[in-house]
């Protein structure tokens, strides 16, 4: 495949996980959602459905690796896709800022409305010209608050529940391990590949993996999944929509992409 196809690839395939991912997560937490509070099972799986889905859109086309920790374990793996690596990251991160920005657009006036509500931002505004009918915005938030994470952020990006940096890092990478080698496994199953079940078969194994160690952080394990939203959330025009955890964004970086190399390894040395 051509590096354009892997670009154009990665990106469609990265922007419908994101959307779809995202969205899940807007609908179990925005007040007005028909989702909301579905909670953590419903997220699970549509997560894994957004892997699903994303992987038989772009599998033809670029492999659909649709995660930076994949590709890096595959080029380690095999070390014949180096020269394709940067079209892989720089198709991944697009697709996952776009899916953000459509997942926002989807939600936009749920946004608004979750945002300006008193029980979930505080405050005592009074409606302005530019509320939703019948909605009862709030004043912004304090600018000694905006740094801190806000209301809506986990619909963009990732945050442990439990602020203990190095059990974070550690969480990510055990998760991306687990992914990436069976990944690496799957891929190499002719039976997977034959039938078709390679990206139904992935898509379980996110599932399992939110279930199982999705708890402490949210299970990011992929880079570009969490980095490419964080940063739309940092630019999106979102009233009282507060910080975005710039301080931890490292961690669901680092964290899966040294899972993704220690996968490599693991695969190396006993398959």
């Amino acid at each position: 495949m051509s590096s354009f196809d892997i670009f154009i690839g990665e990106t469609i395939g990265t922007t419908v996980l994101i959307l779809m991912g995202g969205g899940v997560v807007a609908g179990v937490i925005l007040k007005r959602s028909k989702s909301f509070g579905a909670g953590w099972v419903a997220i699970a799986f549509g997560w894994g459905l957004a892997v699903m889905t994303a992987v038989y859109i772009a599998g033809q086309v670029s492999g659909a690796h649709i995660n930076p920790a994949v590709t890096l374990g595959i080029a380690l793996d095999t070390g014949d896709i180096w020269g394709q690596v940067p079209y892989y990251f720089a198709g991944q991160l697009l697709g996952a800022m776009l899916g953000a920005t459509l997942c926002w657009l989807a939600y936009y006036g749920h946004f608004r409305a979750h945002l300006r509500d008193r029980e979930i931002v505080g405050g005592s505004g009074v409606p302005g010209p530019e509320a939703l009918e019948g909605e009862q915005p709030v004043e912004e938030r304090p600018a000694a608050r905006r740094d801190e994470p806000g209301p809506v952020l986990a619909i963009f990006a990732t945050s442990p529940e439990i602020r203990v940096t190095w059990q974070n890092l550690v969480t990510e990478i055990i998760a991306t391990t687990v992914l990436v080698l069976a990944v690496l496994r799957i891929a190499l199953d002719e039976n997977a590949q034959v039938s078709g079940l390679g990206g139904l078969l992935v898509a379980l194994v996110v599932v399992a993996l939110g279930l199982s160690l999705g708890g402490p952080t949210g299970y990011a394990i992929n880079p570009a999944r969490d980095l490419g939203p964080r940063i739309v959330h940092s630019l999106l025009p979102l009233p009282n929509k507060g910080g975005s955890d710039w301080s931890y964004a490292w961690v669901p970086v680092v964290g899966p992409f040294t899972g993704g190399a220690l996968a490599a390894l693991v695969h190396q040395l006993a398959f």
